[in-house]
């Protein structure tokens, strides 16, 4: 059995107390993978969405940069939404971040749960 966490890497839309921005929650994003790989953790996954209200709408990107604050925590993604990306692309960006990350990389595919991501990337919800 392995234990983890994921995250969306959500931010508060409203400002006010206890609100950061996407900056900071990237930064703190970091950090808690860092936190999760010393505590033993053994797999940190991050989730896609394109909104407002999360700031990783590029995983690959954040996990490549956890992947050299980390040794040995399975670096994945929650989901990867492959019906709105290209295939090729998301294997070939998940093969990089597996040799940044000496093999800690893996993929969780998925349908994704909102659907107003799909016109950004030219697709018609009528199809």
């Amino acid at each position: 059995m392995e234990l983890g966490l994921y995250t969306f890497a959500d931010v508060s839309p409203q400002p006010g107390p206890g609100a950061i921005g996407p900056h900071e929650r990237l930064r703190n994003l970091i950090e808690e993978v860092e936190l999760a790989d010393q505590v033993g953790l053994d797999v940190f996954g991050l989730g896609e969405h394109h909104r407002p209200d999360y700031a990783a709408s590029a995983p690959v990107v954040a996990l490549a940069a956890a992947a050299e604050r980390s040794k040995r925590i399975k670096l994945t993604s929650a989901v990867t939404v492959l019906s709105s990306d290209d295939p090729v692309r998301v294997f070939q960006q998940f093969a990089t971040l597996d040799l940044l990350s000496g093999g800690r990389a893996e993929i969780m595919a998925g349908r994704g749960s909102f659907i107003e991501s799909f016109p950004l990337f030219g697709y018609n919800l009528e199809d």
